[in-house]
């Protein structure tokens, strides 16, 4: 959306956008940036724009573009070594160290940079043009402008100068890049008006675990571009950038129909099985069985042929397949014929963006057609404040739902028997709610399980018991002689044996 001229008849024809280097970023700003423009990456020493500059600079390079890096801060030395710690090759790139190490040894320039005055501050700009002109690049980086910032002493001749500098820079058919530290106090808006857009880098400590990342496009003039925080990381290869997902972009057509858990008792409480492109929510205390009873799910999947991911948050891998082992769950098979993957998370070092991203190569990529999120309560660890997992969790649950994939989430309340608190209300997301609860009878722990909600088609009403055994999942008959299952202590009225037979007499 670029500006035109309103007296012309007709319209110039736009310039093809050009990349930063990073997918990510492209796609936050719908193909990358308009060339021979004037950019502002700013953000706090540690958040990655050197490395964003660099990126930017070998895709020119890779396109046979001249790239010029104009360093005020950071010698060619330093700039090779994080380049090599990424494993990349500045082969292409010309390093120009504005003052370089051996002038600092002369009498008459000594004092160029570190002695702010009018004339450094001009012989200074006219290094930079003279560079320019005789490499002629068509990308460049400045960094930084707070050296400059100190040379001008004054916001007006600051101003001047980078001035100066953007006429000059797109008079000569180049797209710049422009880092700032951001030392100066407050926002530099000045900067923000001159450039033609301005990307922010954040980095924020946490009160346990990994830093976190984000980076938010302040602005960029005559282009749409995906607003808010998107969350990034540094990784070796560089910034790997998260957009923020909005589930409405995401749709595909998807053959419809149910999807089975595996055992007959099972799909007949959930009315034949949970509908595709929707999500269930299981909902219990710990160790009553809802992660058995999600992991049935994506071993149905397998046995249909098709794909699907579980992210575990609470338990390694290990441990999940001895359970599933001693519950005579086919699992193995389907772990090695790559139809189930078990994906470990560590939520200290995850950021929601980066989960996301997991989730949507799984679905794109991979072909998943379940997903598994075990559990919301790991999840919520990963998060600063839990109105963003609400948030979150709710476009990733539409994006999963337009693209026809079945999403199990587990949810672990606080307490085993009587009233139970859900440290997270996240129900009316969810398509469809199985409860499951402990209960004593005749001095025996037993389990029940009940669908409370199923938004699409029937489903029963009824509360059934339910066991876990060496034999799989077992689910007995409606517990009509009951009532207050879900306090822990029901009553009964009814005749002897009402419920499943105990053929494990050590209850496993």
């Amino acid at each position: 959306m670029a500006d035109q001229d309103e007296h012309s008849t007709t319209p110039e024809a736009e310039a093809p956008r050009i990349s930063t280097g990073t997918e990510g970023l492209d796609n936050i700003l719908g193909g990358g940036l308009d060339p021979d423009r004037l950019y502002l990456c700013e953000g706090r020493p540690g958040t990655g724009k050197t490395t964003l500059a660099l990126q930017f600079l070998r895709e020119g390079a890779r396109k046979g573009e001249a790239a010029l890096y104009i360093s005020l801060s950071e010698t060619e030395r330093e700039l090779r070594l994080v380049a090599k710690r990424h494993g990349w090759s500045l082969d292409g790139i010309d390093v120009f160290e504005l003052v370089p190490p051996e002038a600092s040894l002369d009498p008459g320039r000594e004092l160029t940079v570190f002695h702010p005055a009018e004339m450094e501050l001009s012989e200074t700009t006219q290094m930079v043009f003279d560079r320019v002109a005789a490499l002629n690049p068509s990308r460049i980086v400045f960094d930084s402008l707070s050296e400059m910032r100190l040379l001008a002493q004054n916001s007006l001749r600051y101003r001047r100068q980078i001035l100066a500098l953007k006429h000059f820079f797109t008079s000569r058919a180049c797209t710049v890049l422009m880092l700032d530290d951001m030392s100066s106090q407050g926002d530099d808006l000045q900067l923000h008006s001159i450039a033609h857009g301005v990307v922010l880098l954040e980095q924020i400590a946490v009160d346990y675990g990994g830093e976190r990342r984000r980076l938010r496009v302040v602005k960029m003039r005559g282009m749409a571009f995906r607003g808010g925080f998107h969350d990034y990381t540094i990784k070796t290869g560089g910034l790997e950038i998260y957009p923020r997902l909005v589930a409405a972009e995401h749709h595909r057509a998807f053959a419809g129909g149910v999807a089975s858990s595996g055992d007959a008792g099972l799909d007949a409480m959930v009315g034949g099985g949970l509908e595709r492109g929707t999500s269930a929510l299981l909902l219990g205390a710990a160790g009553v069985g809802k992660s058995s009873l999600a992991m049935s799910y994506a071993i149905a999947a397998a046995s249909r042929g098709e794909r699907a991911v579980v992210y575990a948050f609470d338990e390694g891998q290990g441990t999940i397949a001895a359970r599933a082992a001693s519950l005579g769950m086919p699992l193995e098979p389907a772990l090695d014929a790559g139809l189930v993957r078990i994906q470990q998370v560590d939520p200290a070092e995850l950021s929601p963006g980066e989960f996301t991203h997991l989730v949507r190569t799984a679905v794109e990529a991979e072909g998943a057609r379940v997903i598994v999120i075990d559990s919301l309560n790991g999840y919520l660890s990963a998060m600063p404040d839990e109105r963003f997992l609400i948030l979150q969790m709710h476009e990733l649950l539409s994006y999963l739902n337009q693209l026809g994939v079945l999403s199990i989430l587990v949810l672990a309340q606080h307490g085993l028997v009587g009233p139970m608190q859900t440290p997270l209300d996240i129900s009316y997301l969810s398509d469809a709610v199985l409860m499951l609860r402990y209960f004593e009878f005749e001095g025996t722990v037993r389990r029940a399980l009940s669908v409370v909600k199923k938004r699409s088609g029937r489903h029963e009403h009824a509360i059934r018991e339910f066991r876990l055994g060496h034999k799989g999942l077992a689910v007995g008959p409606p517990l009509k002689d009951f009532s207050g299952v879900f306090t822990g202590t029901p009553q009964y009225t009814g005749g002897a044996s009402p419920l499943l037979i105990d053929d494990d007499p050590l209850g496993r």
